[in-house]
Parts: C-alpha cells; sequence; structure tokens
C-alpha cells in the first residue's frame, strides 16, 4: 500500500502528515521529533489528500476547533491501542497525569511507565493528544517532541 504525505506549516513548525491511499491519517511528525517518520522515496506526494486534516489543524491552531474529527488508523500492540484510545478521551484544555491514563485502560500502577513508553509512541501528534499528559505533580514531562511545543500546546489550549 502506497504510503502518501504532504507538509503544512504550522505554530510548531512544519508537519508531516501521512495517510493510506483512502485517506486515513497514519502519522503526524515534527522536525527532530524522537520516533518521527520521514519523507521516502517511495511515497506519494499528494496535498490535496490531505486538505479537511490541514483546514482542521489551521482551526486549531487558531482557536477555533477542539476536537478533531479526521479519520486515524496506527498500528500497534493491543496495549499500545489501548493507551492511543484512552489519550483521545482527555478533553480540549484539560490534562492528566500517566497514572490516570494507565486507570483509565485497566492497567495497574505499576504500568505507569509503560503507558508513558505508549504515550511516548504515539505516531498522530497533536490528533491524538498525548500533549495532555502530564506528570503526577504537575510538571510537564515527556514529549517526543519537546517540552517546548507541548508547552505551546497547552497554553494554546489554556490548560496551563
Amino acid at each position: 500500500m502506497t504510503t502518501h504525505w504532504t507538509r503544512l506549516d504550522s505554530p510548531l513548525g512544519p508537519i508531516l502528515l501521512t495517510a493510506d491511499p483512502d485517506g486515513t491519517l497514519t502519522s503526524l511528525s515534527l522536525p527532530g521529533q524522537k520516533g518521527g517518520r520521514s519523507v521516502r522515496e517511495d511515497w506519494a506526494h499528494d496535498p490535496a489528500l490531505f486538505r479537511e486534516a490541514g483546514e482542521q489543524l489551521a482551526a486549531y491552531f487558531a482557536h477555533d476547533l477542539k476536537e478533531f474529527s479526521l479519520p486515524l488508523r496506527s498500528e500497534g500492540t493491543a496495549f499500545r491501542e489501548r493507551v492511543w484510545t484512552a489519550l483521545g478521551s482527555v478533553p480540549y484544555g484539560s490534562t492528566v497525569s500517566y497514572g490516570e491514563i494507565a486507570a483509565r485502560i485497566g492497567a495497574s500502577r505499576a504500568a505507569v511507565r509503560a503507558v508513558g513508553t505508549a504515550i511516548g509512541a504515539n505516531p498522530l501528534l497533536v490528533l491524538r493528544p498525548c500533549h495532555r499528559v502530564i506528570g503526577a505533580d504537575g510538571s510537564l514531562v515527556g514529549y517526543a517532541a519537546g517540552l517546548d511545543r507541548k508547552r505551546l500546546l497547552l497554553d494554546l489550549e489554556e490548560a496551563l
């Protein structure tokens, strides 16, 4: 299956979006992101396929959109998929701790580190709001695209 891609400008820097041929988004990556994707030669550049995603991201960054309604698909272990699904339940403008995400998926307190690892592997930054997960003490910890970007997103949502 061919991977389609485009780049969009954003307050976070250039966003790299990938999707499958029917337009289901498979990743959102930022420059310097730990585990982020890079364009490959066998990918198809197809900006038109991402028109709706671009409009929704622009509205989000303009404070006009609080919840994305885009088709998303990721591939991960069953545990990661549960964690990533739980991220989608964290409302705009709020934060939760890693322990709260563990509790939401029925994992033990001992699984908090594994939850953090799964969150760090989230391939759909911003769209699946891992930036809303903070330390139990309220500190900004762990964001694959850097804490400055995490702070920018939380400030945008007035969550801090």
